[in-house]
C-alpha cells in the first residue's frame, strides 16, 4: 500500500471541539458510553484518518441550524484549479449518505466530483458528527425534521442552486426534500434509493383482491415471530450498542465488506471502526428512520407514491447496483410515473447497494457526466 498522503488542511469552527457531547435526547442509556468502547472523539480520530486521504482543499466545519444543532459538513475544492473571476461559479454537488453512514464513505469519489465543482458532503441529522436531536415516532413528522434540516443547512451555507445526490436512506430524503424545494435542485442523483415501492401484500392478500384460490404456505413458526416482535420494539442498531466491548467485533463480523471495499486505502480495520463509532454513540437518526420504516425496512410512507410531486422540469437519474437487494424495478416505476419528464434508470455492473465505493470509477464518471449537463 502507498504510504498515506499528507493530512488535508481542515478548518474548524471554534464550536467543533465540543464534540456534540450535550444529548438533548434525554436517553436513560447516558450511562453506556463508559461501557461501550466509543466516543465522539474516536469518531472525530477515525474520521480524521479517512479524511487525511483527500488531496483537494478541505474545509471541514460545523453548520449550526436556526435551533442551534448543528450539521457536520465538508466541502471540497479542486486545489489546480485557478480563481478566476471572469468564469461563472458551477452549480455544487451536495452529497448525502444512506442509513448509519456518514461523510467518510465517500472518500473515494469526493477528489474526482470536486476536480470541476465545489462538492458538500454532510452527515445527517442525528448520525456521524452532527447533533443527535429527539425524533418524533410519526413517520411524516420524523421525515419533516430530516428535510427541515436539510433545508435550514442549504441556507445557512447559501446556497442558491445544487445538484442533490442521494444514497439510500439519503435518496429517500433527498426526494422528499426535492419535492418540496423544487427551485434549490438543478438534478436529482438518486443512488440505490430506498423505501421508493411499496410493501407487497401477504400471499393470502393478494389472491384475496386477485379473485384467485391458492394454497396458503405457512408462515414463520411461532418462535420466529416472537423474535421478529421483540426485536421490533428496538432501534435497528441497538445490538451494536448492546454488545459493549464487544461491539467493534460485531462490525467486522458481519459487515467485513466495508473493510474489503476500502482495502487499498487502509490495511487496517479503519473502515469498519468508522462505522462502529458512527453506530455506537447515543441513536437519533436511527430512531427517526424506524419511524419512517416499517418491518424489513419497508417505507410507511412510500416514495412511488409521490414521485408524481417532482417537478417536471427536475431532471432525475437513478443509479442502482446490478448486485444490489434495491429492486431497480423502481426506477423504472417512477420513470412510468413521471411520464414525459426526464428520469434515467442505470444500473453500475459488479456493483452491489453500496454502489460508489464498489464500482468508484464508474460511479464517479457517472455523475460527473452528469454534473457537466447541468453546467
Amino acid at each position: 500500500m502507498d504510504p498515506a498522503p499528507a493530512p488535508a488542511p481542515m478548518q474548524n469552527n471554534c464550536e467543533t471541539e465540543l464534540e456534540n457531547t450535550k444529548n438533548r435526547s434525554g436517553s436513560i442509556w447516558s450511562w453506556w458510553p463508559s461501557w461501550r468502547p466509543t466516543s465522539m472523539s474516536l469518531l472525530k480520530t477515525t474520521e480524521s484518518k479517512i479524511l487525511a486521504c483527500i488531496k483537494n482543499d478541505l474545509w471541514a466545519r460545523f453548520v449550526t441550524l436556526q435551533n442551534q444543532d448543528r450539521i457536520w459538513t465538508l466541502s471540497l475544492t479542486n486545489k489546480g484549479t485557478p480563481k478566476s473571476a471572469e468564469q461563472a461559479p458551477k452549480t455544487p454537488l451536495v452529497m448525502v449518505h444512506g442509513f448509519g453512514g456518514g461523510v467518510g464513505l465517500w472518500i473515494r469519489n469526493l477528489d474526482a466530483l470536486s476536480r470541476s465543482r465545489t462538492v458538500y458532503a454532510f452527515d445527517l441529522l442525528g448520525f456521524g458528527r452532527s447533533s443527535r436531536p429527539p425524533f418524533p415516532s410519526d413517520p411524516a413528522k420524523a421525515e419533516e425534521q430530516f428535510v427541515d434540516s436539510i433545508e435550514q443547512w442549504r441556507q445557512a451555507v447559501g446556497l442558491e442552486s445544487m445538484i442533490l445526490l442521494g444514497h439510500s436512506l439519503g435518496g429517500y430524503l433527498a426526494t422528499s426534500y426535492a419535492i418540496q424545494h423544487p427551485s434549490r435542485v438543478s438534478h436529482l442523483i438518486l443512488v440505490d434509493p430506498w423505501g421508493f415501492p411499496e410493501r407487497p401484500k401477504p400471499e393470502s392478500q393478494q389472491s384475496q383482491d386477485q379473485g384467485s384460490e391458492v394454497v396458503k404456505r405457512p408462515g414463520p413458526p411461532r418462535w420466529a415471530k416472537a423474535i421478529i416482535s421483540i426485536f421490533s420494539l428496538f432501534n435497528p442498531l441497538a445490538v451494536i450498542r448492546a454488545a459493549g466491548p464487544w461491539g467493534p467485533g460485531l462490525v467486522n463480523r458481519f459487515r467485513p465488506d466495508f473493510k474489503r471495499k476500502f482495502e487499498d486505502l487502509f490495511d487496517d480495520d479503519t473502515m469498519t471502526q468508522y462505522i462502529y463509532h458512527c453506530n455506537a454513540q447515543t441513536p437519533s437518526g436511527e430512531v427517526g428512520f424506524r419511524a419512517m420504516s416499517e418491518t424489513l425496512g419497508w417505507a410507511k410512507r412510500p416514495m412511488l407514491q409521490r414521485v408524481n410531486l417532482l417537478s417536471p422540469s427536475m431532471p432525475v437519474t437513478m443509479l442502482y447496483g446490478a448486485r444490489s437487494w434495491v429492486d431497480s424495478s423502481s426506477g423504472d416505476r417512477a420513470a412510468e410515473i413521471r411520464c414525459k419528464a426526464y428520469t434515467k434508470v442505470l444500473l453500475i455492473d459488479n456493483a452491489s447497494h453500496h454502489v460508489y465505493a464498489d464500482e468508484p470509477e464508474v460511479f464517479n464518471k457517472v455523475v460527473e457526466n452528469i454534473c457537466k449537463s447541468v453546467d
